[in-house]
């Protein structure tokens, strides 16, 4: 370990990089891992719906909304509330609001995840850098060097160079982990966000059909 610090130490310049490419990922691993474990999935979804539905199917638009509102920060839940919230409109607007609230929500769900696949390559590369950076350092001095100082002069070097590629590997590696299980994470609540769309709007062709027909049973019996 002396051995990998003192590395770091005279190596600074090579390894500094690397060192801030892994601190980035860190912080938008711990971020995104929070947001897409903790904060964005709803428990209790079904229950959710069907008691927005109820509510819906009776006319109680608003009080669905404040449902909603309990759910502060669940994509799924502000995607149904603008929903509603468009409740009186057109369904053709209906629909084209609901596609901009889903591709804002699709946007803050997916947001800094792709990152991690960029950190990945750039360790990878910042890894290879300073391997063949320390390779030339290495034959430059032994060329120059005393026939007994060549050993270890090729062996510091040989060391320097590894050390390089183990600390690129060594961020890159969990880097495209995290990045693959946070984008899968991230698939399935756009997939949740998605269901949440479609039953909202679902809903509202319901009640309007309901309306439509109430309005046409009134006319009968009018006339």
């Amino acid at each position: 370990m002396g051995n990998f610090f003192e590395f770091v130490r005279t190596n600074w310049w090579h390894v500094s990089p690397i060192i801030a490419a892994g601190a980035f990922a860190a912080v938008i691993i711990i971020e995104r891992s929070r947001a897409l474990l903790k904060y964005y999935p709803m428990q209790n979804s079904e229950v959710f719906f069907s008691r927005v539905s109820d509510l819906v199917l009776t006319g109680k638009i608003a009080e669905a909304v404040a449902i909603c509102d309990r759910f502060e920060g669940k994509p799924a839940a502000e995607v149904t509330k603008q929903a509603l919230l468009r409740a009186h409109q057109p369904e053709n607007l209906i629909e084209s609001g609901l596609g901009i609230v889903v591709g804002k929500a699709t946007e803050a769900i997916q947001g800094r995840t792709s990152f991690l696949a960029t950190i990945a390559n750039v360790a990878t590369l910042l890894g290879l850098f300073g391997t063949i950076a320390g390779l030339i350092h290495s034959f430059g001095a032994v060329g120059y060097a005393d026939p007994q100082q060549k050993s270890a002069l090729l062996a510091a070097g040989i060391s320097t160079a590894m050390n390089a590629t183990m600390m690129g590997l060594g961020v890159a590696i969990p880097s495209m982990v995290a990045f693959s299980f946070l984008i899968n994470r991230s698939n399935k609540i756009v997939a949740e966000v998605d269901r949440a769309a479609m039953r909202a709007l679902d809903l509202l062709k319901q009640r309007f059909y309901i309306l439509e027909n109430e309005t046409v049973s009134v006319l009968e019996r009018g006339v």
